[in-house]
């Protein structure tokens, strides 16, 4: 079983989910067992049973391969940390009529040189994120992690020490079939078991699904399908439509993809001639990163955005004085939808009563208004939140350094970098990007506009990762990972682009997106590094892929809902 965001609410649910355990369909159930299983004799070890769906998946593929009964009590193994799971998975097996030892117990105090080895380990490992794993669990997790030689940081959720420790009880010939997070491709803790993968096993396959599988869950998962030994080059990946077309999986045709050092895996998604143009690019000295532009960082957190962000009007209402307040960029980022975030627009978005001004006091010795504010504050208890109470004052918010430009870290559509035309300080909606001195003057007047490109858009889908609802959001590591234009290229470029820039602005402001990229495609892509327009459009079409299966995948949460 595993686990993401569950859509019963009742205490059975929360216990679920706390122990990151949900129903695996019985397709995906019945593939996976009929993948791994291949003789009447195998043996098979569930390591997270659970209620027993793999289980008798299991014992029901080796009674079609030929196995009696009584060896199924031998060959078919499960374990789970929960005993009132064991208890009925006892049950489900006997009703189901397959014979199983199934004994409750914490598998990562399972150690394989104490057990025997497996022909196949099947199963939905638990699916606890980092922040509700900790404890003794955590540290038995990382420990049986490190004994096959993987050292995962303290971000790991629990699914991914578990797959380690699972290929540990598998003979040197074994199958690993496993239903996992597919972040496993995304995820920047996950390159330490991606590479594990790859060095264990001799075949590596992983099977994505366009829909969503999970009946009301919002987690996309993967199959992970691993055997044998000795190590690959590269793996094979499929997309499926949903859990109903494994049956046709004979005749798929997988690709094959061979990843660069620890790079995602997500850049296997991308049609074949996009990820080949997008890997020669990335690669020259045409584009570089983010982080060769400038620092990424995350805006002021100020434990209570409704409190410390006002309105002129509620600003007006406690009388608070400009001494009080400091100019920021109203929270979210919505209003960022041009090159730049200028004095004017702040100006207007005051007028319209959006949210621009910071509760502030400079001194520890509060105005009479700001003291007002602050009773009205701790009247709520705005000052038991967290990031308030570990803080003195708790009311004043520490800032971060005003950054030259913001990106949109949360978009629907594709990341947006603006000038901070305004200097006005920002929130943790955004992250402000400080760019190196050297590079300041260009980056600021340039890279707004630059960034619209088609491969920096392809990029952004690569390096980012796709949460529930379809969204994609990229951490400060992974904002770092974006690809733009080299700074030799928009110096070459710079008197074209600053010509250009009224009218790409005209067309962001009127919501021609679309003809602002035409324009900074052919300007930077096409004239700039002699890419043909067949090409542009192979790397649209990259991109439009990995946009497309993540607003699908939105479309199912939400119809899920």
């Amino acid at each position: 079983m595993t686990s993401s965001l569950l859509p019963i609410v009742s205490n059975e649910s929360a216990l679920r989910k706390a122990r990151g355990a949900f129903f695996t369909p019985i397709e995906i159930t019945r593939f996976v067992a009929r993948w791994a299983i291949r003789k009447a004799d195998e043996t098979v070890l569930e390591p997270s049973c659970g209620e027993a769906a793999f289980l008798v998946a299991a014992g029901n593929r080796l009674q079609e391969l030929g196995a009696s009964p009584n060896d199924l009590n031998v060959n078919v193994n499960g374990i789970d940390i929960h005993e009132e799971s064991v208890d009925l998975a006892r049950t489900v097996l006997a009703t189901a009529g397959v014979n199983a030892r199934v004994w409750a117990g914490d598998f990562f105090g399972l150690q394989s040189h104490d057990a025997p080895k497996f022909d196949a380990v099947i199963g939905n490992p638990p699916y606890i994120r980092y922040q509700q794993f900790g404890g003794d669990a955590r540290g038995r997790a990382l420990e049986a992690a490190l004994r096959q030689g993987v050292r995962l940081n303290r971000l790991a959720s629990s699914w991914a020490a578990f797959t380690v420790h699972a290929a540990s009880f598998l003979k040197s010939d074994g199958r690993l079939g496993l239903v996992l997070p597919a972040e496993l491709l995304s995820v920047n803790y996950a390159a330490e078991v991606r590479r594990f993968l790859l060095n264990r096993f001799s075949s590596v396959k992983l099977i994505l699904f366009e829909n969503l599988v999970f009946p009301g869950v919002l987690e996309e998962v993967v199959l992970l399908l691993a055997e044998g030994s000795g190590g690959a080059s590269k793996f094979e990946l499929y997309q499926a439509k949903d859990a109903n077309s494994l049956d046709h999986i004979d005749t798929a045709i997988w690709t094959r993809f061979s990843p660069r050092g620890d790079e995602k895996w997500t850049s296997a998604l991308v049609p074949g001639e996009a990820i080949d143009l997008y890997q020669e690019l990335t690669m020259g000295h045409q584009f570089e990163v983010l982080l060769d532009w400038g620092e990424t960082y995350l805006g002021a957190v100020t434990g209570n955005n409704d409190y410390f962000s006002l309105t002129r009007k509620k600003a007006s209402s406690y009388r608070l004085p400009a001494s009080d307040l400091m100019r920021i960029s109203p929270p979210g980022s919505k209003h960022l939808r041009g090159l730049g975030f200028t004095e004017r627009n702040w100006y207007r978005m005051l007028d319209e009563d959006e949210q621009c001004l910071l509760f502030y006091p400079k001194s520890d010795r509060l105005s009479k208004p700001a003291q007002r504010y602050v009773e009205f504050g701790e009247s709520t208890g705005v000052q038991k939140a967290y990031k308030c109470k570990v803080r003195s004052p708790w009311w004043r918010v520490p800032l971060v350094e005003t950054p030259d430009l913001f990106f949109t870290y949360m978009n629907h559509e594709r990341p947006r970098l603006s000038r901070n035309d305004a200097s006005v300080q920002f929130l943790n909606s955004l992250y402000g990007v400080k760019l190196h001195l050297p590079r300041k003057n260009l980056g600021t007047d340039l890279l707004p506009m630059a960034a619209l490109n088609s491969l920096t858009s392809l990029g952004a889908e690569i390096v980012g990762r796709s949460y529930g609802g379809g969204m994609l959001k990229h951490e400060p590591k992974e904002a770092d990972l974006l690809p733009l234009p080299s700074q030799q290229v928009l110096q070459r470029l710079e008197y074209r682009l600053k010509l250009l820039r009224p009218q790409v602005a005209a067309k962001l402001r009127s919501g021609r997106l679309a003809e602002a990229i035409d324009i900074i495609d052919r300007t930077i892509l096409c004239d700039g590094l002699s890419m043909t327009e067949q090409q542009v459009a192979a790397i649209r079409q990259g991109r439009d892929a990995l946009f497309k299966r993540r607003a699908t995948r939105g479309r199912s949460s939400h119809g899920a809902n």
